[in-house]
């Protein structure tokens, strides 16, 4: 492997030991990012000089046996992160100049352990697509196919990995927004378990910074990497609960259910209901699948314990619809309320299913709230048997740029289209329930895509998912530098 694809535990251990410096290292990150980043438009926001400064006091530090689990590690933070004096715009126009003041406590948690930020990568607008291209910064490109997204809403962040010009990234997630990307790009990301990490300073522009965030109930912030123990290494460093004034904090999640890969019991799905999956992510499961057997796992395709994808998938749609229409701008919510009052409120297709969802009342919510609480007793029960839930992260390899109007998009399935607002399917299987969700590299696709899957854990229990995904790369293989890269 190349030293620019290093992971940052290798980084790590390398800075400790003194065999590479922090300014070495962000300088190395600097000139990859000026020379190579004109293709991807992945680091948007760039903070060098203060990086510099940062790298020199790091190396300070380590002179001295300093503790930072990222003491003097080159990383970047989605844009969507504050960051002191760096605007945070969620590619919305005419915010740059919206002054932040505080950094969001995952950025100051990855500072206080000693990471040096070299600026900020990109996003859609709105954190609400899964292409990475708003009006702000522009479009970002799939380091394996230019002419691909490498996703969103952190697009950026998955480019930036993969091209190598850094090892750790924090980004978001509410439909796919880390995992998508990942498996766009070939690298790793983990959505906690809901909650697990602090949300405060990951808000929109101008949001104050206050001391407890909103009560949403389905996004989350998390890490991306190029391999799953530098997942862990992250997940160490920012779990915990905000504490506003604490100087430390400590959260003791349950270590992995097993350290070897024949221990695991994998449940393995690769069809969905409610959206067709391609061949090349199916084929790329059989793949895996046959490995595990081969390694001695117990894998089986079926459980009479599995929720019902169709009642999650229906569920998760009016709650996360809800989740938009209630930060939709007046205007746009008197429109969206217009439009659903031509639908008959018994339509249950998802086009209809959604509309009525974003302008739905709080009774409406409950109720749907009142069955994810069902789901997520049929979860618990589920994992009693099974450790592993393998699933596609969504239907398709990456896909080709599309700005068009989100009405008029399709992706191709096996040559069919199919409605671009249906990928959301399979990443809200772990997102309804707040179940967390490690994304990993595990194949090519016949046009020379990433292929990733995600393997979804027990409600509380990162480590395991976190855990598979290492034992998967250890014996078959992960990340993989695109071509030219």
């Amino acid at each position: 492997m190349p030293a620019e694809f290093r992971t940052a535990t290798e980084l790590a251990a390398a800075l400790r030991s003194r065999q590479v410096s922090s300014v070495e290292l962000t300088e190395a990150a600097i000139t990859a990012i000026e020379a190579r980043d004109g293709a991807l438009n992945a680091v948007v926001v760039r903070d060098f000089e203060r990086a510099r400064a940062a790298a020199k006091a790091a190396d300070a530090a380590l002179a001295k046996g300093a503790p930072g689990a990222l003491l003097g590690l080159p990383i970047t933070v989605k844009e969507s992160f504050n960051l002191a004096g760096l605007p945070t715009t969620w590619g919305i126009p005419n915010t740059q100049n919206i002054p932040v003041t505080q950094d969001a406590v995952a950025v100051a948690r990855l500072k206080a352990a000693g990471a040096v930020i070299l600026g900020k990568s990109n996003v859609s607008t709105v954190l609400a697509d899964w292409q990475a291209t708003n009006p702000v910064y522009g479009t970002s490109n799939n380091p394996w196919n230019v002419t691909r997204t490498p996703g969103g809403s952190s697009g950026g962040s998955a480019a930036a990995l993969a091209a190598g010009f850094v090892s750790l990234e924090l980004g978001s997630d509410l439909g796919g927004s880390l995992r998508i990307p990942a498996h766009f790009c070939g690298v790793y990301a983990h959505k906690p378990t809901l909650n697990l990490l602090p949300r405060r300073g990951h808000a929109p522009p101008g949001t104050p910074a206050l001391s407890v965030v909103p009560h949403h109930d389905l996004p989350v912030i998390g890490p991306m990497a190029r391999s799953a123990a530098d997942l862990m290494l992250a997940l160490d460093v920012l779990a915990g609960p905000d504490e506003v004034e604490a100087v430390a904090y400590r959260l003791d999640l349950p270590a992995p259910r097993h350290t070897a890969l024949k221990d695991y019991r994998i449940l393995i799905l690769d069809r969905h209901p409610q959206v067709p999956t391609d061949a090349a992510v199916r084929d790329a499961i059989e793949a895996l699948e046959s490995q595990l057997e081969q390694a001695g796992c117990r894998v089986a395709r079926s459980s009479p314990l599995l929720p019902s994808l169709e009642m999650i998938g229906s569920t998760y749609l009016r709650l996360v619809m809800a989740f938009m229409g209630g930060t939709l701008p007046e205007p746009d919510y008197i429109a969206a309320r217009q439009h659903a009052s031509d639908i008959p409120e018994a339509a249950s297709d998802q086009r209809s299913l959604s509309a009525l969802s974003k302008v739905a009342s709080h009774r409406a919510w409950m109720q749907a709230d009142f069955v994810r609480t069902g789901l997520s007793h049929q979860w618990r029960n589920l994992f009693r048997e099974w450790d592993i839930v393998l699933c596609p992260v969504t239907p398709t390899a990456a896909f080709p740029h599309d700005q068009r109007p989100w009405d008029e998009r399709t992706i191709s399935v096996d040559g069919r289209p199919v409605r671009y607002g249906d990928q959301f399917l399979w990443p809200g299987v772990a997102t309804l329930c707040g179940l967390p969700a490690t994304a990993f590299p595990t194949g090519v696709s016949p046009d020379g895509l990433p292929i990733g899957l995600q393997a979804i854990g027990p409600y509380l229990e990162d480590r395991t998912p976190i855990q598979f995904a290492t034992l998967v790369a250890q014996s078959f293989g992960g990340f993989k530098p695109p071509p030219g890269w």
